[in-house]
């Protein structure tokens, strides 16, 4: 996604990083900091809004209602803060 984000919209950054061979470095270390901040936040927003092993074991279609919606948003932050960033 972020190689065409610059394709498209940094198109002289794009240029510049593939001339300068620093393409694909940029690339795995934004795909590495994307994996590491999931890694963080959506344990952290489980505990924030309460969703627990405790409730696993309750209501399981809940759990993953609501694990897929804190993943969603997890993601969009990410997006947002890392990808399509400047």
């Amino acid at each position: 996604m972020r190689r065409a984000f610059l394709q498209e919209h940094r198109p002289i950054q794009y240029s510049d990083l593939v001339l300068t061979e620093k393409l694909f470095p940029h690339l795995a270390e934004i795909d590495e900091a994307c994996h590491q901040r999931l890694d963080v936040m959506i344990p952290a927003m489980a505990e924030q809004e309460g969703v627990t092993a405790t409730l696993k074991r309750a209501d399981q279609m809940e759990w993953v209602r609501r694990m897929n919606s804190i993943k969603s948003r997890a993601e969009e932050v990410i997006l947002a803060e890392l990808v399509y960033a400047d």
